[in-house]
């Protein structure tokens, strides 16, 4: 049970020391307490747990910029940061996590602007089937969070010019480009500033958990963990990885993401293997590399390989989609 709920919000714009508190936040966060985090990104592109950077981003065009892009924890689609977008992320532990309830505190804090904000699918917050808010989820076993995105000024036209939104994509969400299927909320208020935002979201957090909520300090061993944290979120190999020349590389869009499947093979044999995809189940899209990473390059013999690895009911629709997916490239 919810017995504290605390709040922090930093002024760094800077995505790696923020997602590198994100993350120190989650380990520090008590059994019995829900944090709200409330951070922005300058220029920045963030790409989901499994993705393929060169596929999602301009990365020439950013860097050109001065822009940034960063590797978050969660699972999700590729987004575009500036400060006129505000981040929040709710922390909690397992027993006490609640996606609905998080999400209410959003609604809330929206509505209480004159805007109607309206959860749509799995993880987005619309206005007039308009996005303004994605969500992404997160848990190291025993603690959790939920973070995503509010669009209250952004420069739009920045999205089109920094993410490759592939065209099946647009197409599943019915739409023909990535500025029609998102909004401002500003486009509503016109007098919403990011503060006013700041504040709607602390008094509707009170409002739906009932609790008062208080400022929370980062403990002294928070600080040396935050910027050993900052050492991985700003390294290359944490946002790139090896940049392969794959062999053999296949994929397709499902309901539940995209998958994109990159091999090198060698004497008839899978070499190395890398999965990319925006679903928001990452651990499995981890573990697909490491099954087929030594696996016969036969359909039969991949698809065997799928079979060992452990799933829960909501993953099996997922792994049958991709092994007949393997049928049809390599059956």
């Amino acid at each position: 049970m919810i017995n504290a709920i605390k709040y922090i919000i930093t002024s760094d714009t800077n995505p790696y020391k923020n997602l590198a508190l994100e993350e120190v936040l989650l380990h520090k966060v008590g059994n019995e307490e829900c944090i709200l985090y409330l951070w922005q990104n300058e220029r920045t592109v963030v790409i989901g747990r499994n993705q393929n950077p060169w596929k999602e981003c301009r990365l020439s065009e950013l860097e050109t910029a001065g822009g940034r892009l960063a590797r978050r924890l969660s699972g999700g689609g590729a987004v575009f940061h500036d400060l006129g977008n505000l981040n929040f992320t709710f922390l909690a532990a397992k027993d006490n996590y609640d996606v609905d309830k998080q999400l209410e505190v959003i609604m809330k804090a929206v509505n209480r602007l004159g805007i109607l904000a309206v959860k749509s699918g799995r993880n987005d917050i619309t206005v007039e089937n308009r996005k303004f808010s994605g969500n992404a989820f997160y848990s190291n076993g025993k603690q959790c969070y939920h973070h995503g995105t509010i669009l209250v000024n952004v420069e739009m036209t920045k999205l089109s010019q920094y993410l490759n939104v592939s065209k099946d994509k647009l197409v599943s969400k019915g739409v023909d480009s990535v500025k029609s299927r998102v909004t401002n909320l500003r486009e509503y208020a016109a007098d919403l500033t990011i503060d006013k935002m700041k504040e709607r979201l602390i008094s509707a957090f009170g409002e739906v958990y009932g609790l008062i909520p208080t400022p929370f300090k980062l403990p002294e061993d928070g600080l040396l963990r935050l910027q050993q944290l900052e050492e991985k979120y700003s390294s290359w190999d944490w946002n790139f990885g090896r940049k392969l020349e794959f062999s053999d590389s296949f994929g397709s869009r499902f309901f539940w993401g995209d998958i994109e499947i990159k091999l090198i093979v060698e004497g008839g044999s899978i070499k190395e293997c890398m999965v990319y995809s925006d679903a928001l189940e990452t651990e499995l899209f981890e573990q697909l590399s490491a099954y087929l990473t030594g696996c016969p390059f036969t359909a039969k013999a991949m698809i065997e390989e799928l079979e060992r690895v452990p799933i829960n009911t909501e993953m099996a629709a997922i792994i049958m989609d991709i092994k007949a997916l393997i049928m049809e490239y390599n059956g």
